[in-house]
């Protein structure tokens, strides 16, 4: 998903790039069936053939010849059906099928997911969707034999299940439209399209309990045993799959669902209560619908490796050949079900329909349910059961045939969809990004609360480093919250690829809505840049970044444990400094290029492996992160000084920062190098004044510059003081001599003269 970067610089950068690239744009019409057949071979998608034929029809589809003998058909997956990945971007794959239906080939022509772009091998989840070659769909489209499905790889679930799925679906679609030669008609057989008389009866709000809404059926379930799940794998022909059943006696409960669609008035009034239902109202647009999916027993249908900006791979909701995974922007987690009699779930999910997904509620549909079992630790198996739902009569209405009317006028677009929810709204209702904002209000509120307290301690620093201790505990425990909470939970971890994708946007079309469909990554973005203003890079690289408050916080723990901790030589550390400014160069150059070149280069930050994904990836992905936070034990923030290009890019417009924030003495650098010498991260010259550049704001020397145990500059002032005190108290003067003085016990004060010396000032 591509994440806005709001850095000026790169705005200007990129404006300017936009007017000399300007024209190359318009060439290129990404999705169209003939640009990607123009990279690709026949005999890549259907064995022996050597030429492609004109396209036809629509959506297109390309016969493929050898010689002049016909031997099959090619044509784009997305044309078909639903193709959309965990980025939010179609994955385009050419399909061959022969004229008999037989799936021939495949070829993965474009993507925007990050699992493959950025760990999983291509060619691993090419492999496992060439299984599907030479299946007959045929056969499936008559409903002779079921849809088959691939093979799960871990850590690419949602991806390989898009790719099988689009596939397979996109096929029956085609061989169901009569368009192969040879296929033979199976309109027949055809699922009958939704009936166009009936629509939701909006009139009807009666509520109901848990029990009337199952027993008309306005409340589908499907309950599966651990014996039923077992009994499937093993006649699914896995022997790795069967070899491994899940625990507990047969007759556990594995999954009880429920599933209903709360967009009709009595099921949405029984099951989420009057208010309840108002407020759901209020978020759908125009004949939009909303399921409520609740379950319990050992198997969840939202799944343990869910995580936020993600999708939901263990449900699917399916109607006449399209589908669609929810994402997290589609759901809201509910605490209970307001009908009377209904038991306790532990899982409960109010997931909206996408408007643009063609959902016709008073058609059937399915909600089907993806039972996985993992095999070793690269791959999974999968098996499917479904849970169907009908809208029973008793909710329905007919259409009344419209009159006819003197003058023509067209028909409305949605004639057949169910009338709107919410009426009233007209047009202003709210956009997408807006009802995505609403819909994360807890997780919003808790980043702005951060943001807040982070601003709090920016502004109110000088009163804060004067208590040591207590500081040093607010920044671990602000750090270890970024980590856990901004990172591995919320995964709101900035990347150079925001940067380089941000630049792209302006170039092929920016919009402002799509950025702000990701509110916690905008407000980190927009933090960003404003502190950019105010301090430079350093509030985001020294308190913000996930990957920044991992190899801090492991490193005080190597501290506390005594590993030893090296400092390079000040010649040896400003030559390294520019390698992250060159890797940052050489990423927006390829950019400019290929964008999606560059994010794979990009893995160059370790970011998604030990933040995003948690380490769970290909090995050496995660040898490559464990080794740099290995090297930060001993170097402090090793990565973010020489190697962070996010770091770099931050770095270039912080040079415009408007206030100077870190005080300094006129003694630092000339005589003393303490802050130099304690400065974690080197960015302190010898000369004494602080690179900007390279500070990361933890504002250690700001602790120095307060302590007048530490600092040399205030142990003179504290001195002096000292001596004003004791020379203010005639009882403590002695006999001995007027530049001695002598503290009440009898002890002279040490490092102590009566003679003045001028008193030192703070350089402007």
């Amino acid at each position: 998903m591509r994440k806005l970067a709001l850095t000026p610089l790169l705005l200007s950068l990129a404006l300017a790039l936009c007017c000399w690239l300007g024209n190359a744009a318009p060439g290129f019409a990404a999705g169209v069936l003939g640009d990607y057949l123009a990279k690709s071979q026949p005999g890549e998608l259907v064995p022996g053939a050597d030429r492609f034929g004109p396209p036809q029809g629509e959506p297109a589809i390309v016969p493929v010849y050898k010689s002049d003998r016909l031997l099959g058909f090619v044509y784009l997956n997305s044309d078909f059906t639903n193709a959309t990945g965990y980025s939010g971007k179609p994955i385009e794959m050419l399909v061959g099928i022969d004229p008999k239906g037989v799936l021939t080939g495949f070829k993965l022509v474009e993507h925007k997911e990050p699992i493959i772009l950025l760990g999983i091998p291509e060619k691993r989840i090419l492999d496992v969707v060439n299984k599907l070659i030479g299946v007959d769909m045929t056969v499936v489209a008559r409903g002779g034999a079921k849809p088959p499905r691939v093979d799960i790889v871990s850590g690419a679930t949602v991806t390989v299940l898009v790719i099988g799925d689009s596939i397979v679906r996109s096929a029956i679609k085609l061989i169901r439209s009569n368009r192969l030669a040879d296929g033979g008609p199976v309109a027949a057989v055809t699922t009958a399209p939704p009936d166009a008389a009936k629509i939701i009866d909006m009139d009807k709000s009666e509520v109901r309990d848990w029990q009337g809404l199952l027993a008309d059926g306005a409340l589908r379930r499907l309950q599966l045993s651990v014996g039923d799940v077992n009994q499937a794998f093993e006649k699914s022909g896995n022997a790795a799959a069967a070899a491994r059943p899940e625990d507990g006696e047969p007759d556990a409960s594995f999954i009880d669902l429920y599933a209903a669609d709360v967009a009709v008035p009595t099921i949405g009034r029984s099951l989420l209560g009057d208010d309840g239902y108002q407020r759901l109202k209020a978020r759908l647009k125009p004949g939009q619908q909303a399921l409520l999916v609740a379950g319990s027993g050992k198997y969840s249908f939202k799944g343990s490796g869910y995580v936020r900006g993600g999708i939901f791979d263990r449900i699917e909701l399916i109607q006449d050949n399209n589908s669609i995974r929810f994402r997290d922007r589609d759901h809201t987690r509910l605490g209970s079900v307001a009908a009377a009699g209904a038991p306790d779930f532990p899982e409960i999910a109010l997931f909206l329909v996408p408007a643009d997904f063609a959902f016709d509620p008073a058609a059937p549909w399915a909600l089907q349910l993806v039972v996985q079992r993992v095999l070793d630790v690269r791959d999974k198996a999968a098996l499917t059961f479904d849970l169907g739902y009908a809208l029973p009569d008793s909710l329905l209405k007919r259409m009344q045939p419209a009159p006819v009317a003197a003058k023509p006028s067209p028909a409305p677009a949605a004639s057949t969809a169910a009338p709107r929810v919410g009426e009233g709204q007209g047009s202003d209702e709210d956009p997408l990004w807006m009802r995505i904002w609403r819909g994360d209000l807890v997780k919003i509120g808790i980043g702005a609360a951060a943001l807040g307290v982070l601003t709090l301690i920016f502004f109110f620093q000088n009163a804060l480093v004067r208590r040591p201790l207590l500081y040093t505990w607010v920044r671990r425990g602000y750090l270890l919250f970024i980590l856990v909470w901004l990172g591995w939970y919320a995964n709101a971890q900035l990347s150079v690829v925001n940067v380089l994708t941000f630049v792209n946007s302006l170039m092929t079309g920016f919009s402002w809505q799509y950025f702000l469909s990701a509110p916690l990554i905008f407000m980190m973005w927009a933090a960003t840049a404003a502190a950019l203003l105010f301090w430079g890079r350093g509030p985001f690289c020294g308190w913000l970044c996930p990957f920044g408050a991992l190899q801090e916080l492991t490193n005080n723990i190597a501290q506390a444990l005594k590993v030893p901790q090296y400092r390079l030589p000040w010649g040896l550390h400003e030559r390294l400094w520019p390698i992250k400014y060159i890797i940052f160069l050489g990423l927006f150059g390829m950019s400019l290029y290929s964008t999606a070149l560059a994010e794979q280069l990009a893995e160059v930050e370790p970011f998604k492996t030990s933040i995003v994904l948690k380490f769970a990836r290909d090995w050496p992905y995660v040898v490559y992160a464990l080794t740099l936070l290995t090297a930060g034990l001993f170097v402090e923030r090793f990565f973010c000084r020489y190697m962070c290009p996010l770091g770099a890019a931050l770095a270039i417009p912080g040079r415009i920062r408007m206030f100077e924030w870190l005080r300094r003495w006129k003694e630092c650098g000339s005589p003393c190098q303490r802050c130099g010498n304690e400065c974690p991260v080197q960015a302190i010259h010898p000369e004494g004044h602080i690179n900007v550049n390279e500070c990361i704001y933890c504002m250690h020397c700001q602790e120095l510059y307060f302590d007048d145990h530490r600092c040399p500059h205030m142990i003179q002032v504290r001195l002096k003081r000292e001596k004003r005190e004791v020379m203010s108290s005639p009882s403590m003067r002695t006999g001995k001599g007027p530049d001695t003085l002598i503290t009440a016990g009898g002890r002279p004060i040490a490092g102590l003269s009566a003679a003045p010396s001028p008193h030192l000032q703070p350089k402007a």
